[in-house]
């Protein structure tokens, strides 16, 4: 079968043809990966088309538009790519070579699906794609590897262009360093705040462009302390040079050239993938993250008894109870989480040792009783690490929601100012420590959080935090030391409400932070989007008021797990099929992305975990679901009036289909039932039509991404790529400079001429 423009994510996911990425390139960036896309698509769709006796000229002429189509494109692909390596010599050798092997590879491919060729079948001379599919498909790979070669290359330019770019930053920093004058630093800060957003905006576009959420995450870090100490080196630098002997002014300006400088070493690092000295990237460590592995471990015992030691596992909880000494030795903990937390970490090695018991028995002797104790025990340890992570995620949210709180009034800060202004040293020195008290209480926060926090980009994030409470609690108070020395002093006085300005802003993104590792933990961001479609507690519809809520136990949960991790997996394979659609706006696609992210719940109902806790719960978010199921039917059938009339009956019956098999789970998600037995089975019936509406669902998704390719392919072409916008700055020199003329010739034109290709039809 065709592989349609929808199920190509570049080289990760190679066709049965055999293509493959060239091993020695790895694509960190999203618009390399989606430039290769349609090319990707193109060429598997001729290497995989049906090899039929008869052939129909409306085949025949599509297999050939393609060839066609993928030759030009890459000539045009080519040309850029050549332009690219005059501009750039460095690069000019391994740039031509590529370009070279592509567009042989391109004509090659033309001249094999020339279909005139097979007017002369008698001449053993003419070779096509239907006698010599080995050829094509080394023209292909050769293709492949090459364009990918081309883009890597390119992506090399835009990260000079970013390194330049932090040169031209450094250095100007350097003279701004170095000024005695007014006059001097307002012509050089000039340039510097051009530089800056230049810096900006090149840094901006590679953060979105990041394909790892680790290195966005560090890279927006990197970049929020740029953003606020472009403004924090102005102030200083004036009040510096206003106040040349003042100690204090030049110590508050000295903190903040040296941390844009650490800020611009690590957007370097990020983007060129390098670490200073070698080093290698130290692992962020979380109770989070080991509970999380712990569980993972534990849980795999279900599929292998031999995979890892006991050894081994016990020292995995070693690790993460070490982690919770933080929380039970932190003097912020309450005595109460403390207590509990403790408690847990008794339980959980309690636990463990049973685990373990049972599993060498296992081993041993595989009897049905044995292995249904090693579920329970399995059941039993994830069920205490899920307390435990509960526990001091309940410890670490609910203080810094009562730092928040009491913080947010800022009167430490606005006292500094108070007395700074009256000249008043000892009053300052005072608050200056309770400041620092208020700075050693939000950094043991961060920490704590970063515990909690669920996801690496959001632990990244708390690191963050903890550094600038870190850095920006001492600047204010050398700021406010400086006012207090020169009360007069305006600018004195502008520098000290800038550091301020700068705690109140972190205070303010940690409250968003709070919120965003909540929702985490709630389920409903970060790795796996939960669908909130559960009302508020105590405001189900009538008919679930009447029924009393029930948890599972530890019995039923072991009964479930397994249908639980089938639908887990299904979750995952929808959602590896919707993100290979073009148009994310796709009524059909956000259907499925509804179902899905509403399985997702129900799975981890099954562990015990997310926002369903009740049996009601399930009932109404299977309803629910067949509800989404039954709109994703009619969305079937709408689209069904668009495609072939061949194709039209095919799909019609799917969508039938899913109707019935939603209408079948509706009902019984509305049964009534009563007692425990009757519960359990109302709850495995609901898993398991749940199961089967998702694995039709894998099957319906690539059918319409084939038949949306097939309906497009009439089009002739694809959609154009937009028009990439003209860089948002440009300072210097008017003149068309080298540097100018690569910003054009970067991996967005490229993008363009790999896209406006034709799709060939299947038949």
């Amino acid at each position: 079968m065709a592989t349609s423009p929808c199920s190509s994510s570049g080289f990760s996911s190679s066709s049965s043809s055999g293509l493959g990425a060239d091993a020695g390139l790895e694509i960190r960036t999203r618009s390399v990966e989606q430039t290769l896309v349609p090319l990707v698509s193109q060429i598997t769709t001729l290497i995989n088309h049906k090899d039929k006796p008869k052939r129909s000229d409306k085949t025949l002429q599509a297999i050939q538009r393609v060839g066609q189509a993928v030759n030009l494109a890459v000539g045009r692909f080519v040309t850029v790519g050549e332009a690219i390596a005059n501009e750039n010599h460095e690069l000019k050798e391994e740039m031509s070579v590529a370009c070279i092997e592509a567009r042989r590879a391109g004509e090659t491919i033309a001249q094999l699906t020339d279909v005139a060729s097979l007017d002369h079948p008698e001449s053993d001379s003419h070779i096509t794609i239907f006698t010599d599919k080995t050829g094509v498909v080394k023209a292909a790979r050769l293709l492949l590897s090459s364009v990918t070669k081309v883009l890597v290359l390119a992506d090399r330019i835009v990260i000079k262009q970013i390194i330049t770019s932090r040169n031209k930053v450094l250095a100007t920093m350097e003279q701004l360093e170095k000024v005695s004058s007014f006059q001097e630093f307002v012509q050089i800060f000039s340039q510097f705040g051009n530089e800056m957003v230049e810096f900006a905006h090149l840094t901006g576009d590679r953060q979105n462009d990041l394909k790892d959420e680790k290195k966005k995450a560090r890279m927006a870090a990197s970049r929020a302390v740029l953003e606020k100490c472009t403004m924090m080196l102005l102030t200083a630098s004036k009040t510096c040079l206003r106040h040349p002997d003042c100690e204090s002014a030049r110590i508050n300006k000295d903190g903040v050239f040296h941390r844009m400088r650490l800020a611009l070493e690590q957007v370097i690092e990020i983007v060129t993938d390098s670490r200073p000295n070698g080093e290698s990237e130290m692992p962020a460590i979380s109770i989070y993250s080991g509970i999380k592995e712990f569980k993972n471990k534990v849980e795999g015992l279900r599929e292998n008894l031999y995979f890892l030691s006991k050894e081994n596992l016990s020292t995995m909880l070693e690790v993460i109870l070490e982690h919770t000494e933080d929380f039970t030795d932190s003097a912020y903990t309450s005595h109460e989480h403390r207590e509990h937390i403790l408690e847990l970490s008794k339980q959980a090695k309690m636990e463990l040792e049973q685990l373990v018991s049972v599993w060498m028995q296992a081993q041993n002797q595989k009897t049905k009783d044995l292995m249904e104790d090693l579920e329970v025990a399995i059941l039993k340890t994830c069920q205490c690490m899920n307390e435990l992570k509960r526990e001091v995620h309940s410890a670490a949210t609910s203080l810094a929601a009562d730092l928040l709180k009491y913080h947010t009034d800022h009167m430490v800060l606005k006292a500094l100012k108070i007395t700074g202004v009256e000249g008043n040293l000892e009053a300052v020195a005072e608050y200056t420590c309770k400041l620092s008290e208020q700075k050693e209480q939000l950094v043991e926060m961060c920490r704590l959080l970063r515990h909690v926090s669920g996801t690496e980009p959001l632990e990244i994030t708390c690191i963050h935090a903890e550094d600038t409470f870190q850095v920006t609690g001492p600047q204010i108070i050398s700021a406010a030391e400086t006012l207090a020395l020169h009360p007069s002093s305006k600018i004195a006085k502008e520098n000290l409400e800038v550091f301020c300005e700068a705690w109140e802003s972190q205070l303010s993104d940690m409250s968003v932070l709070l919120r965003e590792i909540n929702d985490v933990f709630e389920g409903r961001r970060g790795e796996k989007r939960v669908y909130l479609s559960l009302p508020r507690p105590g405001k189900h519809n009538a008919n679930l008021k009447a029924l009393k809520p029930v948890k599972l136990d530890t019995e039923e949960q072991a009964k479930i797990a397994k249908l639980g991790l089938e639908l887990h997996l299904l979750t995952s394979d929808v959602d590896s099929e919707t993100e290979k659609w073009e148009d994310q706006e796709n009524e059909i696609v956000q259907h499925g992305q509804g179902m899905s992210s509403m399985a997702y719940s129900m799975y981890l109902f099954t562990r015990g975990e997310g926002l369903l806790k009740t049996t009601q719960d399930l009932f109404h978010q299977a309803e629910i679901f067949a509800t989404e199921g039954t709109k994703l039917a009619a969305a079937l059938q709408a689209f069904s009036d668009q495609v072939h009339s061949d194709d039209k009956p095919l799909l019609l019956l799917e969508a039938e289909k899913l109707m019935a098999m939603c209408k079948q789970l509706q009902i019984t998600a509305k049964a009534s039932v009563q007692g425990k037995s009757a519960t359990f089975t109302k709850v495995d019936a609901c898993i398991l039509k749940t199961r089967n509406v998702m694995t039709l669902l894998c099957q319906l998704l690539p059918l319409c991404c084939k038949l949306l390719r097939k309906n497009k392919a009439g089009n002739v072409c694809l959609k154009p790529a937009p028009p990439w916008r003209e860089d948002r700055i440009r300072t210097g020199s008017n003149g068309h400079t080298a540097e100018r003329r690569t910003e054009t010739f970067g991996i967005k034109s490229l993008e363009h001429h790999v896209t406006n290709m034709t799709f060939l039809e299947s038949k």
